[in-house]
């Protein structure tokens, strides 16, 4: 089994979702011992934004310069890796209602026609059918219900690319209200650390 490990968190050490992230992997890793990890930091690489000339660019790049076939290279390496893994980690920290720019770039690199999606006569066809998504959630506040709800623009989002994508097995492992007191961010940091310990994601990953 192939396992894809995304971390976006800025904060280091200090990152609950790479705490949650590399707590998955572990449990993943606890039950399938010949799981094959492959691990990206996008806060720590450097993932360039999306460009124009970057989608332009021809599949033989010996006729652009140096850096944007750096640029396109790179993109290209995250969607095979992407492509070639069954399940995918992703650490998304909640960043001013949505996910990091870092998580949105590697996304940019993913959401590729011919690759990840079509357009057929019946409208977008996603092309990962099959693979498995678990997010390492993390927010300041709660947004899981009530009015708070309507400024959630990170779990949303994220669910609807992967569905975009063909992935409906989309599972998410959420630590809320981390801003909210000490005593709040531990219980929250304990509930998520719990449920990734009692099964649920084991049965995911399988």
């Amino acid at each position: 089994m192939n396992v894809l490990h995304i971390d976006s968190g800025i904060l280091g050490e200090h990152s609950v979702s790479r705490r949650l992230t590399a707590a998955i992997v572990s449990q993943i890793k606890a039950d399938r011992p010949d799981a094959k990890i492959i691990y990206r930091d996008l806060a720590a690489e450097r993932v360039p934004h999306l460009t124009g000339a970057q989608i332009m660019a021809p599949a033989d790049l010996d006729s652009v310069d140096s850096a944007l076939a750096a640029d396109v290279l790179i993109g290209r390496e995250m969607l095979e890796e992407f492509l070639a893994a069954d399940t995918i980690v992703v650490g998304a920290p909640m960043y001013n209602f949505s996910i990091p720019s870092q998580l949105k770039a590697w996304i940019d690199r993913l959401a590729i026609s011919g690759k990840t999606f079509r357009y057929t006569e019946a409208g977008p066809e996603g092309l990962a059918k099959g693979k498995k998504v678990i997010i390492a959630s993390t927010r300041g506040g709660h947004y899981s219900a009530g009015a708070a709800a309507a400024m959630d623009h990170q779990e949303s989002y994220l669910r609807t690319i992967f569905g975009f994508f063909g992935i409906t097995d989309v599972e998410f492992v959420r630590a809320e209200g981390l801003n909210l007191g000490a005593d709040q961010k531990q219980f929250a940091i304990a509930e998520a650390e719990k449920a990734i310990t009692q099964g649920n994601v084991l049965r995911l990953a399988s």
